[in-house]
């Protein structure tokens, strides 16, 4: 009896963190004692273990399009009233890019104090392509919220095109209230049938995740992080400030909540966002957390979330921050004061519309060093150990939505204190 009660206690995340504990100890077998050959690379690195991590994240790919779209639509006509709608959109929008220019001063700081770059031995590091981001103006930044066609949006998968849309739609059913009700009704039941595949999709998210693990820690090897481990202390150390910092100091200053229960409760959700790498992925469990735990409401988790996860990239930026100054040090350039601002406007910009998907931080890199006159090629000097960075600058991003969440839900009296507080 005993046995059966642990097994019933036993809840999801609990099962995900297991996962993630076993992926990453399986991996490190694989990487240091599995000798290399066709069975440990071919059949169980690059087949199994990348088919069925994979095949996971393309289910949760699969729900993120039709998810975001319906939550945003359900969460804008429940708001009801357009002026509380405007002020949570922009409480919303002003949180978000200020985190990221803070994240990013916390980064250049950080990397500045730590010097990564210094007495870099560039032939120990290993070359790659880079994909380089196309430099857009800001007008042609905001022209794209805009979708020319919210179909072929929908199609491809362009976020802010999406939201914008989503949102219009969400504003038009408030409006026109009772003549609307059957569409009313239909957004939300659809709504509720994503909610559904959300949780049978999630079922199998300790599978996924610890095929993931093993597959991402077998390819790593350790003597990959010894030329560049500076570098990975600089953004780790500027990951853990912004997330058990700033991030918690605006949360007790604007809500007078307790961030250490705050981050007991939220825990699972970093974990799932670190072993998935992708912001996305992490929306349906995001919006669950904030909502049951935290006593936040869906009303105002389903437009925060979404949108958190487009335009909100923290960890990213930290990520981008560091970066700059490695390859500057490494580099023997001098950016100065100047160069540092370029550093965080364009990085906070580029952290705009940014897909929430693994690594796509180091294509919007290009941009950042093309603003400050760094060699885009200097980006394949981080490329091997960016695997890492990226699950934990993911969880960064994914608390950040959160945060912001927490605090605008509080400011728009949708918070029950006592559930978060149980």
């Amino acid at each position: 009896m005993k046995n059966e009660t642990t097994k019933k206690k036993m809840g999801l995340t609990t099962k995900i963190f297991i996962a993630l504990l076993l992926g990453l100890v399986s991996g490190v077998i694989l990487n240091l004692w599995v000798p290399k050959g066709y069975v440990r690379d071919t059949i169980l690195v690059d087949g199994i273990c990348y088919v069925i991590g994979n095949g996971f994240i393309r289910l949760m790919k699969m729900l993120v399009v039709p998810l975001v779209f319906t939550s945003i639509v359900c969460g804008a006509s429940s708001i009801g009233d357009t002026k509380a709608l405007g002020k949570v959109g922009i409480r919303t929008i002003i949180f978000y890019l200020t985190t990221t220019a803070l994240a990013i001063t916390v980064a250049i700081g950080v990397a500045v104090l730590i010097k990564p770059g210094i007495g870099l031995d560039m032939s120990s590091i290993e070359a790659g392509d880079v994909t380089v981001a196309k430099t857009t103006s800001a007008t042609e930044t905001l022209l794209n919220i805009i979708p020319e066609n919210p179909i072929e949006s929908l199609a491809n998968g362009t976020m802010l095109q999406i939201i914008f849309f989503a949102l219009i739609v969400g504003i038009l059913l408030a409006k026109m209230n009772e003549r609307a009700e059957m569409i009313s009704n239909l957004f939300t039941q659809i709504n509720d049938l994503m909610m559904e595949m959300t949780n049978l999709v999630m079922k199998f998210a300790p599978i996924g995740v610890y095929f993931m693990l093993t597959r991402t820690f077998a390819n790593l090897g350790f003597d990959a992080f010894v030329p560049l481990l500076k570098y990975m202390a600089s953004v780790t150390l500027g990951l853990a400030l912004q997330c058990f910092g700033v991030y918690m100091v605006l949360l007790f200053v604007f809500t007078r909540l307790n961030p250490f229960r705050f981050v007991k409760k939220f825990f699972p959700v970093m974990a799932f966002a670190f072993s998935t790498s992708t912001s996305n992925a992490t929306i349906p469990l995001n919006i669950d957390t904030l909502e049951e735990k935290m006593g936040v409401s869906r009303k105002i988790s389903s437009f925060t979330i979404p949108l958190g996860a487009t335009i909100n990239m923290d960890g990213t930026s930290i990520m981008q921050g560091v970066a700059v100054v490695f390859a500057a040090q490494a580099y023997g350039m001098n950016l100065g004061p100047s160069g540092y601002l370029t550093v965080i406007a364009t990085a906070t910009l580029a952290s705009i519309g940014t897909a929430g998907i693994p690594s796509v931080g180091l294509v919007t890199l290009s941009m950042v060093f093309a603003a400050v006159g760094l060699p885009v090629e200097a980006i394949a000097l981080i490329m091997g150990i960016d695997r890492i960075l990226d699950m934990l600058r993911t969880a960064v991003n994914i608390t950040g939505d959160a945060v912001c969440t927490t605090i605008v839900a509080h400011q728009n009296k949708a918070i029950d204190r006592e559930t978060f507080n149980s």
